[in-house]
């Protein structure tokens, strides 16, 4: 209790900051993650991803899978493979969690704009373990519209989850079906 008087008593930025915003790992490459049949699948799509334009055929990317598979290593790869081959491009990791408290944020500080313009207007996004959205209807449909907003202007989405969409209760079925729509890649744990 003693913890939520200090939280609350601290002064509201009137200026919308990125909160939780993770900067790429660079210890996380695709030259230093381990391939095995499990994930062989998982590496080269991800990999094919960080080459050349957006392949419809990979946009959303999603992988699922449990704890400690590599799904975050990933992420990271792809984004610091991306930034690599061009350092212009604009990529953007965050948990969903992340992405949530953003929005709730944005909302108390009446900043919608420009927490639109943060997540809209990015080359890649990378979002990692989105099945902390599943009951928080409000934050659905604001990923609902950055998803719709990304994917029309051809930018490439990434994502990941512990389980498949289907599986996710209490997500939104225009989100489990777009999660759906193109590759979706189960990373089981090794033999």
């Amino acid at each position: 209790e003693e913890e939520k008087k200090i939280i609350s008593s601290q002064p509201v930025e009137k200026n919308f900051e990125f909160e939780g915003k993770v900067e790429l790992n660079p210890k996380y490459s695709f030259q230093n993650f381990i391939v095995g049949t499990n994930s062989e699948f998982a590496y080269a799509a991800a990999y094919s991803i960080t080459q050349g334009p957006v392949n419809d055929d990979y946009n959303p990317l999603f992988l699922y899978g449990g704890s400690g598979l590599g799904k975050t290593h990933l992420l990271h790869a792809i984004g610091n493979e991306i930034k690599n081959n061009d350092s212009e491009k604009n990529v953007l990791y965050v948990t969903a969690e992340s992405f949530m408290n953003s929005f709730i944020n944005s909302i108390k500080e009446e900043n919608n704009v420009e927490f639109r313009e943060k997540f809209r207007n990015v080359d890649v996004l990378l979002i990692d373990d989105i099945q902390f959205l599943a009951g928080k209807e409000g934050t659905q449909i604001e990923f609902f519209h950055t998803f719709n907003s990304l994917v029309d202007k051809n930018k490439q989405i990434v994502i990941t989850s512990d389980r498949p969409p289907k599986d996710i209760a209490q997500l939104d079925e225009r989100l489990k079906q777009r999660f759906s729509s193109r590759i979706m890649i189960d990373i089981q744990p090794p033999d």
